[in-house]
């Protein structure tokens, strides 16, 4: 399973192209480039056959973990299968051969979809406008605290702490520090939920919002949304919600209808885009009417059966991603959301539902999940008790991979001690899931009855374990010719 680097397939003389000889007239190289510019020797390429390069990179992508090739249940992340033919769509011609500073009235298609995307999601979330600008969905979370903090400087205030529960997802105080408020952390109560008098106590009118996870992290629905609206509501704060765990609620619940006043979207994990490894990814952003007025600019409008980009919003934000965002993925998901329609929606969010507490009930005799005995989208199990075997989180994790599954979320959320969160997500078949199953808890006999093979795991992938704290303080990345 070992793969050598391309430079170790090198051998002189070897080349995968072959071009003709060039018949046009061409200035001396020295006399287009500075000196300054140009090489002393030449560089030190691989030289290989056009088959290495295709064997080569082949095989480097067998090697990975993957939703097209294993079971993905990364907590937090939505891993879905997605669907080729979002792929397909967004490659035609039509799409990537447009520029983006081509006027509007040469790319009235892609405007249409983006409206028309626009539309769809302001309806899904209840929300009354939507920005398809943001790049992800800490980026939303930013922007919808850059508005915030517009829309109490308007009201002639200026509001300096941002409420966040123990339960949210970990970029929420990043985002809200990188716009100068201070973090305020409430704690959850014995239920794994918002704590109403906790939330009272730290309500003020200093206060500029409080950032939701709902459902939050350990997978559970805040059954006090309204109270916990009104709560906020009542010192004229914002309810921001993280709608990274959107895949729960689709075509059931509207966040706009529980008192959410603005929300970010990850379409690359509800609406089944392609992400990992940093990209790409698509956060819009979307409002009650109060706040549309900060959104981000240009906005697209549509006149009679045309569209255009309008400006001309004096108390918008401004501009926060070049031209109108990740389009390759704003039209994937527009895509699926036409392939799946609104009746599939709830489906969508039934089958999330139903896949999660079954794979919580089937593990549940054999794993601590310390809240809730049902949960929606996704729960939160516990290896603590393992210690007393020598065995860790991270053991379990790695020995998973021999098992040929992907590792859930470890160690988050904070609120439970040496976490596995697992999501199974809407797409994987009940016979993934029995597969998963029964590895995890011929895993955790393991951990009881032959520990060091845990430690030592994985056994069948290219390396073993890494020095993880080296490799994130210390990376090598670069090979030198010996």
């Amino acid at each position: 399973m070992i793969e050598k680097l391309i430079f170790e397939k090198s051998s002189p003389g070897r080349t995968a192209y072959s071009l003709p000889e060039c018949d046009v007239p061409v200035k001396p190289l020295e006399e287009l480039v500075p000196k300054r510019y140009l090489r002393d020797k030449t560089a030190e390429l691989p030289e290989v056959a056009e088959i290495d390069v295709v064997r080569h990179f082949t095989r480097l992508s067998q090697l990975n973990f993957s939703v097209d090739t294993n079971f993905y249940p990364l907590g937090s992340c939505t891993m879905k299968y997605n669907p080729k033919v979002n792929e397909d769509v967004s490659r035609y011609d039509g799409f990537v051969n447009l520029h983006p500073y081509q006027s509007p009235e040469q790319c009235q298609g892609i405007l249409q979809i983006l409206y028309e995307l626009e539309e769809t999601l302001i309806e899904i979330c209840g929300m009354d406008a939507v920005s398809l600008q943001p790049a992800a969905g800490a980026h939303g979370e930013f922007i919808g605290m850059l508005i915030s903090h517009a829309y109490h400087i308007k009201n002639g205030k200026r509001r300096s702490k941002i409420i966040i529960p123990d339960s949210a997802h970990g970029t929420n105080p990043a985002s809200a520090s990188m716009c100068g408020f201070d973090i305020v952390e409430i704690k959850s109560n014995s239920q794994g939920l918002i704590d109403l008098e906790r939330l009272k106590s730290v309500m003020d009118n200093d206060v500029a919002a409080l950032m939701l996870t709902n459902p939050n992290t350990l997978g559970l629905f805040e059954k006090d949304i309204l109270k916990i609206a009104e709560i906020v509501h009542d010192v004229d704060a914002l309810l921001y919600l993280d709608g990274a765990n959107m895949n729960a609620m689709l075509g059931i619940a509207r966040p706009g209808d529980m008192g959410i006043d603005m929300l970010h979207l990850n379409l690359h994990k509800t609406f089944s885009t392609p992400h990992g490894g940093g990209g790409p990814g698509a956060g819009p952003l979307g409002v009650i009417k109060k706040l549309v007025p900060f959104l981000p600019a240009p906005r697209i409008i549509k006149e009679d059966d045309s569209y255009s980009w309008q400006y001309d919003f004096p108390e918008s934000i401004g501009r926060v991603k070049p031209f109108y965002g990740n389009t390759g993925v704003l039209i994937r998901a527009y895509a699926y959301l036409l392939s799946v329609g609104c009746e599939g929606l709830g489906k969508i969010t039934e089958s999330a539902l139903v896949n999660a507490n079954y794979l919580s009930k089937k593990l549940s005799d054999y794993i601590e999940i310390p809240y809730g005995e049902r949960c929606m989208h996704e729960f939160v199990a516990s290896t603590t008790k393992l210690k007393a075997n020598g065995i860790t989180t991270l053991d379990i994790a790695k020995r998973l991979l021999d098992y040929g599954f992907h590792s859930p979320t470890i160690y988050f959320p904070l609120i439970v001690a040496d976490a596995l969160m697992i999501e199974p997500t809407d797409t994987e078949t009940r016979e993934t899931l029995d597969e998963f199953a029964k590895a995890l808890i011929k895993i955790l006999e393991e951990a009881k009855t032959n520990p060091e093979i845990l430690k030592e795991a994985p056994h069948n992938t290219p390396v073993s374990r890494l020095d993880e704290v080296q490799a994130a303080r210390k990376p090598d990345l670069r090979w030198r010719k010996t």
